[in-house]
This record gives C-alpha cells, sequence and structure tokens, in this order.
C-alpha cells in the first residue's frame, strides 16, 4: 500500500491504533534516519496490521469500522505517525505523545542534509526547503522558483532532488495481515511483543488491561483517575498495582490472567471498592503511622493483601486488629517481602486474609517463617542511603513519637506546611566537616543512624554547624529535645573523631524505641488516634531528600528535560538487591528510557559511592554524574542536535 494511501485511510479512520499500543516516542534523529533512508530508496521494514471485529478491540482515537471490522496498527506506528506528520503538517488523531519530533523537518538541495528548522541558520540559505510545504504543494512551485535563480548545470540535479522527497509519499510498505477468528487480544498481544522485540514489550498488565478495554473503553481513563488522585496526594502508583489489587480483590489471586474470566461490571464495581479500601489504608498508615508520602510508604505490593481483608472482615475490626496488621505491614517493609519475584507471595498472602479464624496472625506467621524472627537489633539500622529499608522507619519513629525540632521545640508528628516549615532529611554530623576528617566513605557520611528530621528552617540555621556546638545550644533552649532524637547523652559522642562511637550507640537507641513501637502495636496497647484530616485531601509536600545543594540540581535536571519535552524522570527511585534484602536508591532515574522502549535506561547519580554506581550499572543503568554530562547524552544520543 502507498504511503498515500495509508494516510488517507488514517484521516478516514478505517486504519488506526489499539489502545494497548503506547504513545509516540520517536525523536528527531530516528525521524531523519527514516526520511534519509527513504530519499536513498533504503529499505525501511514492512508494517504489521491486525483486522478484527469492532467488538473486540479496544481502540484509540475516532476509528470508523467497516461491515463491523476494524483495521488496527500493531507494527509500524513511530514510522506511520512521523509521515503522516511530516506530509500533513500535524499529528494523526490517534496521536499521543511530542509532535516536536517531527515538526520543521527541512531538506538541504545542495547538501541533501535533514535537518530541523533553525531560523539563524536556514532562513536566508535558498538551499533550505520546508519538507511539509514541498510535500503539500508539489515541486512544481519549487522548481518554478529554481528556474530563474539555479545556475543550469544545478537545475537539472536540484529538480531530482526536489522530485525524490515529493515521491516518498509513493513509497510502497508491504503490509502483513493478521487476521481470522482465532485472533484474540492474547494472540495478537504476543505477536506484537515478538515482533516489536527492540521496543517496549507490554506487560502481563497492559494485556489484561486490553482485554478488559475491549468490553469497557473507559476502563483506563477510570483507573487513571484514581491514580492521578493518589498521585496528587503524593503517593506514585501504576496500573498495574491497581489492577493487582482489583484482582486480588475480586478473585484471591496474584495472577492477572483470573481478571479476563470477570464480567466488566465486577471489574468496574471491584474498582471502586479497591478504591475505597485503598483510601482507608492509606488514611491509616498515615494517621498510625505517620508515613504520609510514597517515599516512606514502604510496602505498595503489600496492598493487595490489606485491599482483600479490608473487603472481607471490615465489618468485624477495631483499632487493635488494625494495628496488628500494620505490625505485619511495618515487617513486611523491614525484611523485604516483596524485593524478589511478587507473584507467589502476593498469592500467599491473599490466601492468608482469606482466613475466617484471625488473618492477621496468619500473615505475620507467613512473614515469621520467611525471616525467623520478627525483631529489630542496632546492626539493621547499619545501611547508609535512602534505599535502606529502615530509612523509612526513622521516619516513622520520628512521627510516632512525637520527635521535636531541634530550634522550635514542637512535635513532627502532624504534616509540616510552608516552603520553611516541611519535613527535611537532616544529616547530624554535616557531610562536609565528616569529609574534611576523613570519612569519605558513603556508608559512613549517609548512614541512617546519622540522619534525622527536621523543620527546613532549623536545618538552614544549623547547616555545618557540628553537634559538639549546637546539640547544648539547643537542648539548653529546649530540654530533652536531643533525647527525642535518640541522641545518646554523652556528651563525648558528639565529638567528630568519635563519630563511629556515635553512630554506634544512635543504632542502639533506634532499635530499641522501634522494638518498643513494635511490641505495643502488636499487643494493641496503643491508644487509639484523634480524628485527622484524610492525607488524601492535602497537597503532597515531600520530605527533602537530599543536601540543598544536591536537590538543586536534581529539580534542575527535571525542569531542564521538561523544557526539551521529554519525561522529568523518577526521583528517589529504589533498585533491590534481592541477596541481602537492601536496596539502593537512585537520585534521579529513567528506568524504562528516556524515550521509553527506544533508549537504554538512565540515571543521574550525583555525589555517590562507587557501590551504588556499581549497582546501578549492573541493573542496565546508563548513569551521569554531573547534569552537564546528562544534558550532553540528552542532546546527542535522544534530540540528535549538537551538545551545548
Amino acid at each position: 500500500m502507498k504511503l498515500t494511501t495509508i494516510i488517507d485511510q488514517i484521516d478516514l479512520g478505517s486504519l488506526a491504533l489499539p489502545k494497548f499500543q503506547r504513545g509516540y516516542v520517536w525523536n528527531r534523529a530516528q525521524v531523519r534516519n527514516l526520511m534519509r533512508s527513504l530519499y536513498r530508496g533504503f529499505p525501511v521494514g514492512s508494517l504489521l496490521v491486525w483486522e478484527t471485529q469492532s467488538s473486540v478491540a479496544d481502540v484509540r482515537g475516532d476509528a470508523q469500522s467497516h461491515n463491523g471490522s476494524l483495521r488496527l496498527l500493531l507494527d509500524g506506528q513511530q514510522r506511520i505517525t512521523s509521515l503522516y506528520g511530516i506530509v500533513r503538517g500535524h499529528p494523526p488523531v490517534f496521536f499521543e505523545g511530542d509532535a516536536k519530533a517531527f515538526e520543521n523537518l527541512c531538506f538541504n538541495l545542495e547538501s541533501e542534509e535533514f535537518e530541523f528548522y533553525v531560523p539563524t541558520r536556514m532562513s536566508a540559505n535558498p538551499h533550505w526547503i520546508k519538507i511539509t510545504e514541498l510535500m503539500q504543494s508539489g515541486a512544481g512551485n519549487y522548481i518554478a522558483q529554481l528556474i530563474p535563480t539555479v545556475p543550469p548545470e544545478k537545475l537539472q540535479i536540484y529538480i531530482n532532488r526536489l522530485n525524490a522527497i515529493a515521491n516518498i509519499q509513493e513509497h510502497d510498505f508491504h503490509i502483513d495481515l493478521v487476521s481470522g477468528a482465532d485472533k484474540s487480544v492474547d494472540v495478537v498481544v504476543d505477536i506484537f511483543n515478538q515482533v516489536n522485540s527492540g521496543g517496549t514489550k507490554l506487560s502481563k498488565g497492559d494485556l489484561a488491561l486490553a482485554k478488559i478495554g475491549a468490553n469497557w473503553p473507559e476502563a483506563r481513563e477510570e483507573m487513571r483517575v484514581r491514580l492521578t488522585k493518589w498521585r496528587s496526594a503524593g503517593y506514585k502508583f501504576n496500573l498495574d498495582w491497581l489492577l493487582r489489587c482489583i484482582n486480588g480483590l475480586l478473585t484471591g489471586q496474584s495472577e492477572y490472567s483470573y481478571l479476563g474470566e470477570l464480567h466488566v461490571e465486577r471489574i468496574a464495581e471491584g474498582l471502586t471498592r479497591v478504591e475505597k479500601h485503598v483510601d482507608d489504608a492509606l488514611n491509616l498508615i498515615a494517621s498510625r503511622l505517620g508515613l504520609d508520602h510514597h517515599r516512606v510508604l514502604g510496602s505498595p505490593n503489600a496492598f493487595p493483601a490489606i485491599v482483600r481483608y479490608f473487603d472481607k472482615h471490615s465489618s468485624m475490626l477495631d483499632h487493635r486488629d488494625l494495628d496488628r496488621l500494620l505490625f505485619w505491614y511495618i515487617h513486611a517493609m523491614l525484611w523485604g517481602r516483596y524485593s524478589g519475584p511478587i507473584e507467589t507471595v502476593i498469592r500467599q498472602d491473599l490466601l492468608a486474609a482469606d482466613q475466617d479464624e484471625d488473618p492477621v496472625k496468619a500473615l505475620i506467621e507467613r512473614l515469621t517463617q520467611m525471616r525467623g524472627h520478627l525483631r529489630v537489633s542496632p546492626n539493621d539500622f547499619a545501611g547508609w542511603n535512602r534505599g535502606s529499608r529502615f530509612y523509612p522507619l526513622l521516619y516513622l519513629l520520628t512521627r510516632v513519637y512525637g520527635t521535636r525540632d531541634l530550634n522550635s521545640g514542637i512535635a513532627l508528628q502532624k504534616y509540616m506546611l510552608g516552603k520553611f516549615s516541611s519535613l527535611e532529611m537532616h544529616h547530624i554530623f554535616p557531610k562536609s566537616r565528616l569529609r574534611a576528617m576523613n570519612y569519605q566513605a558513603q556508608k559512613e557520611v549517609n548512614a541512617v543512624a546519622n540522619f534525622t528530621f527536621l523543620t527546613k528552617a532549623t536545618n538552614l540555621k544549623i547547616s555545618s554547624t557540628l553537634p559538639e556546638v549546637y546539640f547544648c545550644q539547643y537542648e539548653s533552649k529546649n530540654p530533652g529535645v536531643l533525647s527525642s532524637h535518640w541522641i545518646p547523652m554523652d556528651e563525648q559522642l558528639w565529638k567528630i573523631e568519635n563519630y563511629r562511637d556515635f553512630l554506634a550507640a544512635r543504632r542502639e537507641l533506634l532499635a530499641k524505641a522501634a522494638n518498643s513501637f513494635l511490641e505495643e502495636l502488636y499487643h494493641g496497647a496503643i491508644p487509639e488516634s484523634p480524628a485527622m484530616e484524610s492525607v488524601l485531601d492535602r497537597d503532597a509536600r515531600p520530605i527533602s531528600i537530599a543536601s540543598d545543594e544536591e536537590e538543586a540540581e536534581l529539580i534542575q535536571a527535571m525542569d531542564w528535560m521538561q523544557s526539551q519535552q521529554l519525561p522529568p524522570g523518577e526521583l528517589g527511585y529504589e533498585l533491590p538487591i534481592e541477596n541481602d534484602r537492601e536496596s539502593v536508591v537512585l537520585d534521579l532515574a529513567w528506568p524504562r528510557g528516556i524515550q521509553q522502549g527506544l533508549s537504554e535506561k538512565v540515571a543521574l547519580l550525583i555525589d555517590e559511592e562507587p557501590e551504588t554506581l556499581a549497582v546501578a550499572n549492573a541493573h542496565g543503568f546508563r548513569y551521569f554524574t554531573t547534569l552537564p554530562q546528562l544534558q550532553r547524552y540528552v542532546q546527542r544520543d535522544i534530540l540528535g542536535e549538537p551538545a551545548m
């Protein structure tokens, strides 16, 4: 089929995209390479089209069926979308992505270069032509302009080149057609994944959603509405996770395939119930544990079991039952219950949550079998970065025990509001002072036992002051404030030369506080919490993730990426390490590539230990340690532009 016919069929709505396909992700370099290949007559591959009944497929855009059937583009979306945009001058109706990738492409009649329009370079140079204008008006107008200005020996060469560009519209694409009653969504998605081996594979959740969407077209949008609500409150969940919660609630199973056996009415009703139970769980975890943001939430994969438990037993629960459930939840977080392959573990927990007699006991017993014991030791606080599972526990203890701000003396229990009163992670012994004393290893400088939480104003006030100075000042001003941070009161330990002894003593105090709280939680000895504002009704104000300088560079990186019409990345992306059930946190990451599925995984790691860099590398991340390094990579390899 000729390109012009393909474009016409898209305009008529007789050729569309299935909704399980992700959006447009090509960059300018890929568009240039495609046009260069077509111009030179190189092969650019065939297309794969699925012909199916309109009732079977969930379609993106305004597709029109012909006698009840549709033709859907399975392989070739990036190529055809790019060419459609160049020929028509605007994206097709099914477009989702950044049109900047194919807008204003130009061709140089002399050098035969393809480049995107740059006024300072091209406006005064008659050799540059805009390809979209050529496609829409034809080569004749340009030829007429060339005749009086171009030397005769060049004229025919330029005419041939103009015609070669215009004739790209006549390129014949070979089309492989997938059709037949046996070609279900399952089969077609499997075909898509095999053909699209170099791109982004569809997950099992994508497949499940494709099946659901065939009979409930609004399913994806309805689920995104819930995810957006939670994200606005500071909780980053995804569609796979939400589908797993719905599946767990409705079927008691962890495998997505069970969802395909349910009527869409049940799934829609299950979504409503899941939303309520997740809301209740987030409010419970925030009010009882103080874990009020995704960075400290701990165990999102525990939610399918919690949702199932709430749905089956909510009429019989009191605060002691809920506290024992939270006891299980904390330990599931601490000991990496979901750090490996999760389907089997979630299925086990769903079975335990289903029991009629003491399901929480069954959940705890399964965790004890995995762990051997559920008790925190001082060495467990020996983690050294924000990836330590004991970092959220430190935040939890700060919130539930009423740790007080050193300067103001106010309790840090309630979520702090305002630019200078938001919670911020504080290095008790400043990093700069430790490094000046030759404590160079991140495992020491960023030890969890060297962290505490303060208001931003107090953190700025302390700056690089040593503990032996500011401890005395604040303890005198607010007696008892140091012990609320589990600071050992031996003043010799406040001296930087005794830093390692300070860490050991503080780990002892933290472990004692953690075990005390967990025991009280298990035995129902903690009074009920007073009514509080729903955690979903406030703006998300996360705790600070790094030093002021580091955080500023990360935010600058995210802003710059968005200015280039690229995804900003994920702050604090956690990489699991299965052998020791610990994890490493990457400062800023693109775990599926900056151009999803088409570029490598990337991370920006500022001032990190070699161990972190090695782990990132082992997980397939290409990492950069400064923003300029990242920017040069993006401009060269993603945008295909000269690096600044």
